[in-house]
């Protein structure tokens, strides 16, 4: 399930931000909106959720 300040990644090799990654502003609809941050931009761009794929943040932990 994608929400609100998860990290998504484009996942539609069609799309000019193909495998760029950001984060969830809304979910409307059936449609995502996404924040793009980098340098010196940011840009919001909407998605339809089949477009995007959620990326796994979490740190994984080494085992001794």
């Amino acid at each position: 399930m994608i929400l609100p300040g998860a990290t998504v990644r484009v996942k539609n090799p069609t799309d000019i931000y193909y495998r760029y990654e950001g984060l969830v502003q809304r979910v409307s609809d059936g449609k995502i909106a996404v924040l793009f941050e980098g340098g010196n931009w940011d840009k919001l761009i909407t998605f339809r959720l089949s477009e995007l794929e959620l990326v796994e943040t979490t740190a994984k932990k080494k085992g001794k």
